[in-house]
């Protein structure tokens, strides 16, 4: 009999579980569609194909369901930048690899993560997990100098690359990005930028 009520536990713990993946996933659909200003726990439950009650069951807030969101995209950024951290090669280059994959087929979830993060100026609880980002590549920089100003810099060019290669105002280009994180470090790679 405890066998039977352990497994039927696990079977809803599982359950719960997909069901608030599920409704993250809606979420952020919603956000590539409509933008964040389209997010109301009834269109992420029509989406879901639930109801807006048992949406609010699992995410009582907005803002509970939108650190979850953003929570789910920074979860996946961060594991791409500890891999290019811990494998072997040239990490700026697999960090420019990544930021160029926002243009391509990352586009529209680099799209719904910078929307959630611009939304963490106005909605504090957001602005832990939005920080995450930088927190991340600061970490892949301190893995290449111990410069603050250098760090710092590299931060900053890859937030500022990800939104104008989001934007379209520089190329989708890894060579391009990948000279330009380098000059913030200090370094040259010795060739001209695109259209020079």
């Amino acid at each position: 009999m405890h066998d039977d009520e352990g497994h039927s536990t696990d079977g809803r713990r599982a359950r719960g579980h997909k069901r608030r993946a599920e409704i993250i996933e809606a979420t952020l659909a919603v956000v590539m569609r409509d933008g964040a200003a389209g997010l109301t726990h009834r269109a992420v439950a029509e989406q879901a194909g639930i109801t807006t009650s048992l949406s609010t069951y699992y995410f009582a807030s907005m803002d509970e369901l939108l650190v979850a969101a953003l929570s789910s995209v920074a979860d996946t950024y961060t594991a791409r930048v500890r891999q290019i951290i811990d494998e072997p090669g040239d990490k700026l280059r697999g960090l420019a690899e990544l930021l160029v994959e926002s243009a391509g087929p990352g586009r529209e979830r680099a799209l719904a993560e910078r929307e959630l993060c611009t939304l963490a100026a106005r909605r504090p609880a957001l602005a832990p997990v939005a920080r995450r980002w930088r927190e991340d590549v600061s970490v892949l920089a301190a893995s290449l100098t111990d410069d603050p100003q250098a760090i710092a810099a590299l931060a900053a060019a890859s937030d500022g690359l990800c939104a104008a290669i989001l934007i379209d105002s520089i190329p989708a280009d890894v060579d391009y990005v990948h000279r330009v994180l380098a000059h913030t470090l200090g370094q040259s790679l010795g060739r001209p930028a695109p259209g020079h």
